[in-house]
């Protein structure tokens, strides 16, 4: 429902995400694409019209037990890469544009975009930061909410 609210007041919904289970080896990026797959149509299947325009992720970890997925790279978030492959992609305008997640990396990233932030307080929002070779800004979200549905309250 919250995907269909966004794009009906004329926001592009996409999903970024780490996947690090590629990089331990436990499942192949091809089962991770049919996962994908299986997720968007779950999405559809619930309401037609809650289509998100595309899933990035990164499949790295700079300590990787897959060879070929251990580095350093620039689409794990804390950092914004993914973002902002997106916003080349499909001209998005990242100061008009709402970076959502559930820990503080999701926030950093956003931050580092230019986007404004929503820390959904899931519980995961409290775990320490992820692995990352930056140095991490003292950021705060720029709103928080208790559960998904409450983005509604925060973008209009």
């Amino acid at each position: 429902d919250v995907i269909v609210y966004l794009r009906n007041i004329g926001y592009k919904v996409f999903i970024v995400t780490n996947q690090t289970v590629v990089a331990r080896g436990i499942v192949t990026e091809e089962e991770l694409n049919e996962s994908l797959e299986k997720f968007k149509s779950l999405l559809s299947g619930q309401n037609p019209d809650a289509r998100v325009e595309h899933i990035y992720y990164c499949p790295h970890h700079p300590n990787a037990d897959v060879a070929e997925y251990r580095r350093k790279c620039d689409c794990r978030k804390p950092k914004p890469g993914m973002i902002l492959r997106a916003a080349a992609e499909y001209a998005i305008d990242l100061k008009a544009s709402y970076m959502v997640g559930d820990r503080i990396s999701d926030i950093v990233a956003g931050y580092l975009s230019g986007c404004s932030t929503v820390l959904c307080m899931t519980g995961r929002h409290t775990e320490k930061m992820i692995e990352t070779d930056i140095e991490i800004p003292d950021v705060k979200p720029d709103f928080s909410i208790n559960d998904i549905k409450d983005l509604k309250s925060v973008i209009s």
